[in-house]
């Protein structure tokens, strides 16, 4: 089949600069370069770090690229953000898609595969009848979205990520069964042969119960009422320390901010037991993990998936989250999992039951590892090629 794969703009893929739908998409080109099965072209944006990636050498998958800091790309956005300032993207995101479809127009391809940009096919399905297939990471096609019909019907398929998500396109049309779930992935391998880091280099005591979080430091991913419910623990539990790996974006950005201070603030009373690690370079993140007794994920927003359930999961941790979104999926069964109201006292009372247990840390600790091959990064591209093949029908196989 030729597919064309067009990304959201922000980020470049191959994912130099990481980012969880640009490793996904790298998944499935992945095991589309050892398996030959599908010819594909992908839409993104330029990256000078790009020229020399190993990806590009592929046989079956190509690229092609957008250099949203071009002459061209400047103009576009003026343009567009003086004369469409109302449209469904940012003008930047845009001028992307426009750039992007001049280069596809020139090819025919049998299916276009929109990486989490929905609203991409509300111009395609007027420039084009090539079958359109959404791949959709968030919450962003729903009852309440912009334009939540006209974009619906113009997808023949849509894959999202969970069935938390996969329920919420189905609130615009809960009779049409096009949108299926194929769940999100990590590569297992390299948190399960981790080491785990030397403790004293990141200022942990090697006698300690640690307990992890991993993750972005936004209000949402609950890190503030973690802080919270460990300084409760701690007045009587003093063999506890929390380990922060993260900052507040996804690179080493040292811009001030305000929520970071709340943290720090809040932890200052037992900054004894608190260390934030900043900015962790993906590769060290199944080491630090491992360097930790347990995980907590103590999202306060849904989820639509929570890789870093899967993340802690397979470093073989025993993990502690919330009811939220997509995450229940994920690890039901295996985790202990608490409820949003009150969280501060839950995730307190989680923390205490799994220190005072070592018994059922063990056996969440082989039920997580278990639990994680079936989030394994081939199994995934495995089932997002069939989902595709079954949503286009059986004339492209």
């Amino acid at each position: 089949m030729r597919i064309a794969i067009l990304t959201s703009g922000i980020r470049p893929v191959p994912a130099i600069h990481g980012g969880a739908v640009e490793n996904l998409i790298d998944f499935y080109l992945e095991y589309n370069d050892l398996y030959q099965i599908h010819d594909i072209t992908v839409y993104s944006i330029w990256n000078s770090n790009i020229n020399r990636h190993s990806a590009l050498k592929s046989k079956c998958n190509h690229y092609k690229f957008i250099n949203n800091n071009s002459l061209v790309s400047k103009i576009l956005k003026s343009y567009f953000k003086h004369n469409y300032p109302n449209d469904y993207y940012h003008y930047s995101v845009e001028v992307f898609f426009q750039q992007a479809f001049f280069l596809l127009r020139r090819k025919a391809y049998d299916v276009i595969i929109i990486e989490n940009r929905p609203g991409f096919a509300i111009k395609l399905k007027k420039k084009t009848s090539i079958p359109l297939i959404c791949h959709l990471h968030n919450d962003f096609l729903n009852s309440s979205s912009a334009n939540s019909h006209e974009i619906f019907d113009s997808y023949n398929y849509i894959i999202s990520v969970s069935e938390y998500i996969t329920q919420r396109v189905r609130t615009i049309n809960e009779k049409n069964s096009k949108c299926i779930t194929v769940y999100n992935a990590i590569d297992i391998g390299t948190f399960h042969k981790a080491c785990p880091i030397n403790r004293e280099v990141v200022g942990l005591n090697s006698n300690q119960f640690v307990v992890s979080y991993s993750g972005r430091l936004t209000e949402e991913k609950g890190i503030l009422q973690l802080i919270k419910a460990v300084k409760t623990i701690i007045k009587n539990i003093p063999k506890i320390q929390l380990l922060i790996i993260g900052a507040s974006t996804y690179g080493k950005d040292v811009t001030h901010i305000p929520f970071i201070e709340d943290l720090k603030k809040e932890s200052e009373v037992i900054k004894e037991h608190v260390i934030f690690t900043g900015y962790v370079d993906y590769k060290m993140i199944p080491s630090y993990l491992k360097a930790a007794d347990i995980a907590v994920v103590p999202s306060m927003w849904e989820e639509p998936f929570g890789l870093t359930v899967v993340e802690a999961m397979a470093a073989g941790l025993p993990l502690i989250t919330t009811r939220s979104g997509g995450i229940p999926e994920i690890c039901e069964g295996v985790a202990t999992i608490v409820e949003r109201e009150n969280i501060v006292a839950n995730l307190a009372a989680a923390i205490l039951d799994l220190y005072q247990h070592p018994e059922k840390r063990a056996a969440m600790s082989k039920a997580s590892l278990e639990r994680s091959k079936l989030f394994d990064k081939e199994t995934y591209a495995k089932n997002f090629f069939k989902a595709i093949e079954d949503g286009i029908g059986n004339e492209f196989k």
